[in-house]
């Protein structure tokens, strides 16, 4: 479903310029979870940004659904990300004059789907989440785990198959950092595939992957670190 393939970013010129990316290659199949960690300033954001077309590689090739996406216009990747990819980002990026459930449902609406249907999908995505009861509130009526949650259900509805998270759990206590995770997860066995850039070792337990970056290189891809296992099918 992704795929990098020496994928570079540099930013500025000549003797200030910073090399935030070195060479990665990554590949991503669908139903897979990826949790990539490493400390702050390693280059794991602009690798979530250059996944999910936001920018652009200084070199290297992105390929998203089989199809190369470097060098493709804005509009094309708007399109792809609108249809696609479903992102969470650490700050939310909820628009503050809608509720919970028009933040979600503009997803789909953007996509074609009439405003009815969009809401109901939307209201359902929200209910999973546990925010049945805070679907009319507009953002600043919600706690931050609540907007996390409300921003992870509007990266999640739609037929989007690949999922890009940037701390998702990061404003999330203990129980509701466990629904995200079995969320995901959920996601993930009906083919989407995820990346989810993360500093909690709970999320990166459950992943099928853990790729480490450290200086904008990969410094390893494995496993899951030790620890709590995946959830059973029974637990799920």
């Amino acid at each position: 479903m992704l795929e990098l393939r020496n994928v570079s970013r540099v930013y500025g010129d000549g003797a200030g310029a910073v090399a935030a990316l070195r060479d990665v290659s990554l590949s991503v199949e669908p139903g897979q979870l990826v949790a990539v960690m490493g400390p702050s300033g390693s280059g794991k954001s602009t690798l979530l940004a250059i996944a999910g077309t936001l920018e652009e590689p200084s070199s290297g090739e992105v390929i998203v659904g089989g199809r190369p996406v470097t060098g493709a216009s804005a509009a094309e990747r708007a399109r792809l990300r609108r249809r696609a990819i479903g992102f969470v980002f650490q700050d939310f990026n909820l628009l503050p004059g809608l509720t919970a459930t028009e933040n979600v449902a503009l997803a789909l609406q953007l996509d074609g789907v009439l405003g009815s249907r969009a809401r109901a999908v939307a209201d359902r995505a929200l209910a999973g989440l546990g925010l049945a009861d805070r679907a009319g509130h507009f953002p600043e009526q919600l706690s931050g785990g609540e907007r996390q949650r409300v921003a992870i259900a509007r990266a999640l509805v739609g037929r989007r198959r690949l999922l890009l998270a940037d701390e998702p759990s990061g404003a999330l206590d203990s129980a509701n950092g466990e629904m995200v995770m079995q969320v995901i997860r959920a996601a993930c066995r009906q083919g989407v595939a995820a990346v989810v850039v993360t500093h909690d070792p709970r999320l990166a337990s459950r992943a099928d992957r853990v790729v480490r970056v450290r200086d904008g290189h990969l410094a390893g891809d494995a496993g899951p670190p030790a620890g709590p296992r995946p959830l059973t099918e029974d637990a799920r």
